[in-house]
């Protein structure tokens, strides 16, 4: 048990450490959406992820876990056990299926007939590429999805 105590002080402090070191967070954006066969209500798709490394050490993942959320409430989540290395001053694509539940749709289908404006939609992309001794790096993407306004939502 003491062994334990120790050992896990010790990776504690490392991961202090790795912090002080002053890597900045990966970049994330999402580079594209690729439609994928859904089972019964759901839809599901895949999303490629641009991630960029701005330091002076690759970041070696093994897995990566995603979560989407539309004007602020859950949308789709997905997970996927590839692995890989963003070079040092590089960058990689990852590919993430995601999966919206049927009421998560339905809902923001409701959401955006409801709503005055048909244009921008706030979104906001969570994750974590797992791996590495403090377990992963988790990284945030923000921003607004422009829907055409002419003919969707309009007579």
């Amino acid at each position: 048990m003491r062994l334990f105590c120790i050992l896990l002080c010790v990776l504690s402090w490392l991961g202090g450490c790795a912090g002080l070191m002053g890597q900045d967070p990966l970049r994330v954006n999402v580079a594209g959406l690729e439609p994928l066969q859904g089972e019964g209500m759901e839809m599901r798709f895949n999303v490629k992820l641009r991630v960029q490394n701005p330091n002076d050490a690759p970041v070696e993942f093994s897995g990566v876990s995603l979560q989407l959320d539309l004007n602020g409430q859950s949308f789709a989540s997905g997970v996927s056990d590839q692995s890989g290395v963003v070079p040092r001053f590089g960058e990689t694509v990852i590919v993430v299926p995601l999966t919206v539940p049927a009421f998560a749709a339905v809902r923001q289908a409701f959401a955006f007939a409801g709503s005055a404006q048909a244009g921008d939609i706030p979104y906001e992309i969570r994750g974590r590429l797992a791996g590495g001794i403090g377990g992963g790096t988790r990284f945030v993407d923000r921003g607004k999805l422009s829907l055409p306004t002419g003919g969707l939502l309009g007579p």
